[in-house]
This record gives C-alpha cells, structure tokens and sequence, in this order.
C-alpha cells in the first residue's frame, strides 16, 4: 500500500519537503501531491531585482513540474481541512471544490503582508510580497515618471516623484534601494524630472534599520542610502494616507503618490480554518520541536506558518526567511520519511542562522555570515554568489548569471510594460493597445 502525504503551499518550505521526500521515500511506497495557487516558487530574494528591471521576472521563479518529477501538483487554493477525517479542502482553479486525503500532511502555506488599520492603507498602498506587486510597483515608478514630465508646475510634479516605503526590514531597505537604483539610471531620460530630482523617504516604526543584523551592519546601511539622497525617518509611523499624500506621526503631510507597504508578514489566513491549534502570540500552528503539529500525530507545520521555535534564541520563533524554510523543508521531509517507517528516526529542528545578506544595488550590501562581517562590493558578491548557489536547476542559474552579466553592460529598460495580463476588451484593441487599461489599474482610477 501506499501512503498519501499532501502538502499545503508551494514555497520554500513545501518545495523543499517535496524534494526531500522524492529522495527518501521509493517511488512505489508514497504518493507525494503538492498543493500550490501558481505552478511556481518564488525565489523571494531576487524580489527586488525583478522589481528594478535587473532580473527577468520569470528567472525569479522556479517551475514546480519542472523540478518535482515524482510529485503530483495540484494547482487550487486551500480552504480547510478537518483533521478527524485527515482531509484537506482544496478549491480547484475551476472552482470545483475537492477533498485531498492524506496518511501524512505537510503545511506550509507560508505568509502574506501585515496591514494595520491605518485609514486609506488598504486602498492605496503598494505591497512587495509577490511577483506581481513587484512588477507593478515597477510599472508605476515608469508611469510616474512619464506623468512629470508632462507636468510644469513644479509643485505638482513632486506628488509623483515622490516614492515611500514602510518596514526597514529586508523587503523594505532591499526595495527601495533597487527601485532608487533605477530610477536614477534612467532618469536622464526625462529632463524635467532630472531637473527637479526625485525623493525618496524610508519610514520605520522601530529605533533603527535592518533590526535583523548587527548594530554596525544597519549603521554602514543607512549612511549608505542616506549618501544617496534618501530620507529615513525611524521611530516614525503612518497615520493616515489617500492617493496623493502620507500623514505621518505628529501630523506630517508628505506629497506622494507611490506608496509601498513592507511592514512584516503574518500567516497566511487559511491557517486559522484548518482545525489545527494556533500560536496566541503569532497566529502560527503550534508545533514542537520536530515540526509535528500538537496533538496530531501525522500533521507537520513549517515556514512562516509554524510556531518553531528558534534553537538560536531560547523562547523565540524562527524567523520567516528563506534559509530558515528550505532547511525546515529538508528536516520534516526527513521526518515524515522516518515516521513512514522509511530511514532514521523523527529529530528536532536544529538549525540556526548562518548569515545574512542585505544587496542594496550599485555594487553595494551588508552581509554576515559565520562570524564575518562584509560591506561594499565585497558584500555585495557575496550576496549574488549565495543566491546563484541556492538556485534551482543549472539552466536558472544560467539564465541569473546572463541577466547579471547584462545588467553590468547595458542600460536599463524603461518600457512600462502594465498591459501585460490586463487585456483591453477586444473592440478597444485597435485604438488604445492596452495601455489606458493599464494605467488606470496603475493610478486607481474607474
């Protein structure tokens, strides 16, 4: 007989799991079904470079069939389970709804943005999560910039020059840096705004940047972005913010009209109807040590939807990064193979951080990793090298490793290209290409 293992989400986590098992368990022994929203992963930490045109968007991503040859992909969005009857609830992309019965489950439905309720957040921020809030945010910095230019008061002009992210973490301090970075290799092209400049403001709510790395590492990172002209204001929140202004705290009003929210992560909301008992603090699944979910013997927990604890941090959780999802991947993956009977025994999760990368763009980064300290260009190749070695399959590390390569000898494109995957009806084709559909999704407006 074989066992039925599913697991929820396709992420570092999950993918990782999935390899690990087509390694461990024989082919005849476990069917191994993977449920997953897109048929990709995403390599979250190229986020950035997709963002700033560095990085084709599909070099970003990972086919999942591409690279799980044994693992059956089901594409459908989770919306349930019931333990007592070890189902999942899967709604197909059809709409069909489906129950995936499982001998072993594994879920790893990872995290979305954290929003507070700040009036005006929902309906006119910008997240930096998923590839396509990446490109859009790309998209609206190219729009932005070709509304300036046809704008002549000056005044005016600064509402779209003006570019703010919230969060200091990695999303936020690596986003707004490659997207300074570009907008600046390509301003020239647009001689008013090259006139006026551009302004761009890093709003964090705690004492300082980049909290996940050493005191001097932050340092080295802000005076790096404040040398380029960027604003950053810690211990500073948003109050209040509509299409063409941020309030900040004490009653700031600051002209702007692209806004990007990068302001932590919680999980993803699905995981408070699986039946599973949740962490009060942090809404994650509770599990012990070895990723088993309490009180259910073959449900795991991993990634950004699990309460593991951290090994390097006596009563923390892990951190929601990649390393700490692949390498939680691997383990349950060991895991469930031997609690399958496969090979070795069922161990806790031992891992702790080896180091970290921060690739601000220009040849610039902060990096620590096992015990040394880098900045600058050094860093920065670091940075690259790590993120080309963790790549899956040659031909994406191939295809990294060329658009790196023409990035360094080539200008940037400036092609707004939002009319991809938002079609304009089809008697509209001949008189606007696409574009009026676009940018109305772009600016908000009917």
């Amino acid at each position: 007989m074989a066992w039925d293992i599913v697991i929820a989400g396709g992420g570092f986590g999950g993918y990782y799991a999935a390899r690990g098992l087509e390694r461990r368990l024989p082919h005849h022994a476990a069917r191994v079904t993977l449920v997953n929203d897109v048929n990709f992963m995403l390599y979250t930490p190229l986020l950035p470079g997709a963002a700033a045109g560095t990085l084709e968007p599909r070099h970003v991503v990972v086919p999942l069939r591409e690279q799980l040859r044994r693992t059956d992909l089901w594409l459908g969005h989770v919306t349930g389970a019931d333990p007592g009857r070890n189902a999942l609830t899967v709604a197909s992309l059809d709409g069909r709804s489906h129950d995936l019965h499982y001998d072993q489950l594994i879920v790893a439905l990872g995290s979305i943005s954290r929003t507070l309720p700040i009036p005006g957040l929902a309906e006119h921020a910008v997240g930096f999560k998923t590839l396509s809030e990446a490109i859009a945010l790309r998209n609206r910095a190219v729009t932005m910039l070709e509304i300036a230019e046809t704008i002549h008061d000056a005044e005016q002009r600064a509402e779209y020059l003006t570019f703010m992210f919230v969060g200091a973490g990695y999303a936020g301090l690596e986003g707004i840096a490659e997207l300074q970075d570009f907008v600046t290799d390509v301003i020239d092209l647009y001689p008013r705004c090259r006139v006026q400049g551009v302004r761009f403001v890093l709003v964090e709510a705690r004492e300082r940047v980049m909290p996940e790395v050493a005191p001097r590492l932050a340092a080295f990172a802000e005076r790096e972005l404040r040398g380029r002209g960027m604003e950053i204001r810690t211990n500073t929140t948003v109050e209040a913010v509509t299409d063409r202004t941020v309030t900040l705290k004490g009653g700031e009003l600051i002209p702007c009209r692209t806004f990007a929210w990068t302001a932590g992560v919680k999980p993803s909301p699905v995981v408070s109807r699986l039946g599973l008992p949740l962490h009060g603090r942090s809404g994650r699944i509770e599990v012990d040590q070895t990723m088993r979910v309490n009180g259910h013997r073959n449900v795991w927990a991993i990634g950004d939807a699990a309460a593991v604890g951290d090994p390097a941090r006596k009563g923390e959780l892990s951190p929601p990064t990649a390393q700490h999802a692949i390498r939680q991947g691997r383990r349950v993956a060991r895991n469930v193979a031997a609690e399958l009977g496969a090979s070795g025994s069922v161990r806790p999760f031992r891992y702790k951080t080896k180091g970290v990368f921060v690739d601000m763009g220009r040849h610039q980064a902060v990096a620590s990793a096992m015990g040394i300290r880098l900045r600058g260009f050094p860093a920065w190749f670091l940075a690259r090298t790590y993120h080309l070695a963790n790549m899956p399959g040659w031909h994406r590390k191939s295809r990294l490793l060329v658009d790196w390569t023409v990035s360094l000898l080539f200008p940037r494109d400036t092609s707004e290209l939002g009319q991809i995957g938002n079609p304009p009806e089809l008697e509209r084709v001949g008189s606007t290409n696409g574009g009026d559909a676009a940018r109305a999704a772009i600016l908000d407006e009917p």
